[in-house]
């Protein structure tokens, strides 16, 4: 399959033959568990330590005339520790168990739990070149709510990757014909219940992806456009092509990196 090399100013460069990347079919269940397993081992462990609210002396007998003993109070059994005492009068504050204040928590999340989640390396190859042939499927790209621009899909010429500025980087997208879907993946949702009290306020939509060859300066200045994402093509993974397990991302390829592919035959 051939496409379109378009410049800067979506002029007609040439063409180029797309790798065996993009010739394969598309498996969904082997994308979800791709994805699944980035998310899973990006997940940082958390817990309570170990001894939290069980520092405390509550050693306190139940056994009847037992001195600093709790037999024959009317109380419950509960353990305390003693804050003070007077004489044989003691002042007890319930301590240690799950139901009492400064207690222990009756089933804490441990920190020494494994969340990730292993693939085996051929499915995940696998799952990578699916999502990467998804990127070229015009249906799938527009079940995913992406707006397309005309003529997709199509590479982007190598002088692509120069561009310095974050402003020129703007430019040369709206002349690719992706102003709706810059201001589409710009535009914050207020995000419904809890997660507003922690830190998530607003959820953003994915935009574009831009595969590039190199680690150049494209890098830096399309990196604080919102929505956009930026990958060196050695560095492509299941999620970023499949953002949520859905494949069909819409995604710019450059020249130099579609070259790369198919020279050093990543993933395969």
């Amino acid at each position: 399959m051939k496409l379109n090399v378009l410049d800067i100013s979506r002029k007609k460069v040439g063409e180029i033959n797309l790798p065996k990347q993009f010739h394969e079919g598309i498996r969904t269940d082997l994308i979800s568990r791709a994805v699944l397993a980035v998310q899973s081992n990006k997940r940082q462990p958390y817990g309570a330590m170990p001894r939290a609210g069980l520092r405390h002396s509550t050693t306190l007998s139940k056994r009847r005339r037992r001195y600093r003993g709790s037999y024959g109070f009317g109380i419950s059994r509960t353990p305390r520790k003693i804050l003070s005492r007077r004489g044989t009068r003691m002042y007890w504050v319930g301590a240690f168990s799950p139901n009492t204040v400064g207690g222990r928590r009756a089933h804490p999340p441990k920190a020494n739990r494994i969340f990730s989640k292993k693939i085996n390396k051929k499915e995940r190859k696998m799952a990578i070149r699916a999502g990467i042939s998804a990127t070229i499927i015009s249906k799938l790209v527009k079940e995913r709510g992406h707006v397309l621009p005309e003529g997709y899909p199509f590479i982007i010429d190598r002088k692509f990757e120069d561009i310095i500025k974050t402003k020129e980087v703007i430019t040369a997208l709206k002349a690719f014909g992706l102003e709706e879907e810059l201001n589409r993946a710009a535009h914050k949702k207020v995000r419904a219940g809890k997660g507003k009290r922690r830190g998530r306020k607003y959820k953003m939509k994915k935009g574009p992806l831009i595969v590039v060859s190199k680690d150049g300066p494209l890098m830096k200045s399309a990196s604080n456009i919102p929505g956009i994402d930026i990958v060196n093509v050695r560095n492509l993974n299941a999620e970023l092509l499949a953002p949520g397990e859905f494949p069909g991302r819409l995604t710019l390829w450059t020249e130099s990196a579609i070259e790369a592919l198919e020279k050093e035959k990543l993933f395969l």
